[in-house]
């Protein structure tokens, strides 16, 4: 009681009742000091410099995001010396005591187990491309094959946070909030950081993906990305209901607004702020988006080039062409994920399924934004979160087999936005199974991809419980500098 005579006798208005109320209007000063450095964001964050550090080469990035772990053996990544040494054990020398995961460490034997599909020089460049992606092997000249991808994750879920956040615990920021928070939006009509999802044309194993691999984290909750959705409503809850009109949903909302605001001044949560944002932007976007997917505008030559699929509601063609639409938006940060493609067994049925599923889409979005001047600074990235091994699960068969997770070598491809086209860089050893040559840590994928947008991934920061966190982490982290254009 001595604070509160104290306070009472200072000839300040504030007069409190019991000891429980000092407390409380103690709590809501102390927050509104909290809430004078939270007002602006980006300084709250720590994030000082101005944005981007220097000339970007590519203003978005498409991500075709393979969830399941594509094998790099079957469609990117020849190695023709598995042939001569099928069933064979995996050579101590070559596994050199790495780990494996369970799913194979009680096997008897780590036997060699080649593709069954062919590959073929591809374009002028030459580059190798698997029989599997036939429409792939048309764009040869403008991508650019990555064969030294590795990663210490072996399982699939901290595997893909790893891939999607920069760390394999989840909370982070994923790469699409990285760069909104960033750069922030070119077009105030529709979200900077969009996700789309797809599943197996022919149904089979599919491991779901949580909402969190394009969540903000720690950032502020307007950075992480909008979930557009296959079918009538591609945004949930975003029409109105029957009999409300837009002057009445405009009214509704300048209300909203002002009890956010009184609540603001109370308060200070900044988080506030990100609503009054959110219910703004999902306004305008009631215009935006039935514009966006209305597809009646495309020729039937480009829907031709995308495939039937591009038709279906849902598909990954589907997905691309109205990717393609977004960067003609301005959409800054466009990520797809097709899911499906840990192939443990039935390599022979499964992964066609899926190379089909992507290839034509994937290799009409590249040729559809050049045609249409976008792929110059349009980032157009093909991948998953590892590779697969070179030895058989569950036993060696020419034609019936499956691989297990591989991080330490695996293959993703690039293109557009600063990327030399027509290149393969890096490379694993003849098993697939080690990099060799200018070994690639998803961390050295996450600042190039930071540098092709202008920004030097040391220097973008954020404030994290006193700490400043980095999308590339607290390890070295390298620009893949021969790839840029």
């Amino acid at each position: 009681m001595t604070i509160t005579k104290n306070l009472q006798g200072c000839g300040n208005y504030f007069h409190p009742g019991s000891r429980r109320e000092f407390l409380n209007k103690f709590a809501y000063g102390v927050g509104a000091i909290a809430a004078s450095q939270l007002m602006h964001s980006d300084q709250a964050l720590g994030r000082s410099d101005t944005l981007p550090h220097f000339a970007p080469k590519a203003k978005r990035v498409i991500f075709l995001f393979q969830a399941g772990g594509p094998s790099h053996l079957e469609l990117l990544d020849p190695k023709p010396k598995l042939n001569e040494l099928f069933d064979t054990d995996l050579p101590d020398s070559v596994r050199q005591g790495q780990r494996i995961t369970g799913m194979v460490s009680g096997q008897a034997r780590l036997a060699i187990q080649p593709s069954k599909f062919g590959f073929h020089r591809c374009g002028q460049s030459g580059q190798f491309l698997s029989d599997l992606l036939p429409h792939t092997q048309k764009i040869a000249d403008d991508i650019c094959i990555v064969r030294s991808m590795y990663t210490e994750a072996i399982n699939h879920d901290p595997a893909i946070t790893l891939f999607q956040t920069g760390n394999q615990i989840p909370g982070r920021p994923s790469i699409g909030s990285w760069i909104d928070y960033g750069l922030g939006s070119m077009n105030e009509n529709l979200p900077s950081f969009v996700v789309m999802n797809s599943v197996p044309s022919e149904g089979g194993p599919d491991q779901g993906l949580l909402a969190r691999l394009w969540g903000a984290g720690f950032l502020p909750s307007k950075h992480q990305g909008v979930l557009l959705r296959g079918g009538s409503q591609p945004v949930l809850y975003l029409s109105d209901p029957p009999g409300i009109t837009r002057d009445r949903r405009r009214m509704m909302l300048d209300g909203i607004r002002q009890l956010n605001e009184s609540s603001f001044e109370q308060s200070g949560d900044p988080e506030i702020e990100t609503r009054i944002a959110q219910y703004e932007m999902a306004f305008r976007m009631q215009s935006a988006v039935p514009d966006l997917v209305d597809l009646s505008d495309e020729s039937e030559q480009t829907m031709q080039l995308y495939g039937e699929t591009a038709k279906v509601p849902g598909s990954f063609a589907r997905n691309c062409l109205l990717a393609r639409r977004m960067a003609e938006r301005g959409v800054r940060f466009i990520q797809l994920y097709h899911r499906g493609w840990d192939h443990h067994g039935g390599i022979d049925t499964r992964i066609p399924i899926l190379a089909r599923d992507v290839d034509q889409a994937s290799s009409a979005l590249v040729q559809d934004l050049k045609m249409r001047g976008l792929l110059e600074d349009t980032l157009v990235v093909w991948g998953g979160e590892f590779g697969r091994t070179p030895y058989a699960q569950g036993g060696a068969n020419r034609e019936h087999y499956g691989r297990d997770h591989h991080g330490k070598a695996f293959s993703i491809w690039m293109a557009g936005g600063g990327v030399r086209g027509g290149i393969s860089y890096g490379a694993s050893d003849d098993f697939g199974f080690n990099v060799v040559e200018k070994p690639t840590h998803v961390r050295d994928f996450h600042a190039t991809l930071l540098h092709l947008m202008g920004i030097d991934h040391e220097r973008f920061t954020a404030k994290m419980q006193g700490l400043e966190a980095k999308l590339t982490g607290v390890d070295p982290a390298h620009v893949m500098r021969d790839i840029l254009a």
